[in-house]
């Protein structure tokens, strides 16, 4: 029977061998992607840690998303996911030391369409260095399959970021 692949913990030790931190800001995810990287034996090396923000005004007050922005194109958009992104490796400084990758999902779990945006509208932001970048998504299932399929994603959307920075 082959091994079961385990993308985070194989995560945890690409940003431990390259002393990476990472910081999480999450708002349809409510917390379920600092979890999964926690569940990870010596994530504590590595995670600084998470934010919830749920509520839109937090995503401005905690994260640092420009009000413009949000007053523009509401909470579900790319622009606000690399903005969560950004504003996680802030909030989240250990010491003074910006986390290394900022993470963030935001979108529209459902059941039903928020926004104007149908359930399953997910954009997963990142953010490393001076870039910042997006990842939408079109998921669909249940709220908690679509929670649930954006951890997984956002997951492999890091570790893709890491595997483009080594061969760079």
């Amino acid at each position: 029977m082959p091994e079961r692949v385990d993308a985070t913990a194989d995560l945890i030790a690409e940003l431990t061998a390259a002393h990476l931190s990472i910081a999480v800001a999450e708002s349809l995810t409510g917390g379920l992607l600092v979890a999964e990287l926690v569940r990870v034996p010596g994530a504590s090396v590595v995670v600084n840690g998470g934010i919830v923000a749920y509520n839109t005004e937090l995503k401005r007050t905690l994260l640092g998303v420009d009000s413009s922005v949000l007053n523009v194109h509401g909470p579900v958009h790319a622009d606000v996911a690399k903005l969560m992104a950004i504003g996680a490796r802030t909030a989240l400084a250990v010491n003074g030391d910006r986390a290394s990758i900022g993470v963030s999902t935001t979108g529209v779990a459902g059941p039903g369409p928020q926004g104007g945006h149908e359930a399953g509208t997910v954009f997963i932001g990142l953010c490393k260095g001076t870039g910042s970048w997006a990842v939408p998504l079109q998921l669909t299932g249940t709220r908690d399959e679509i929670r649930a399929e954006t951890v997984t994603r956002a997951i492999e959307a890091v570790r893709d970021l890491l595997a483009r920075d080594t061969v760079e």
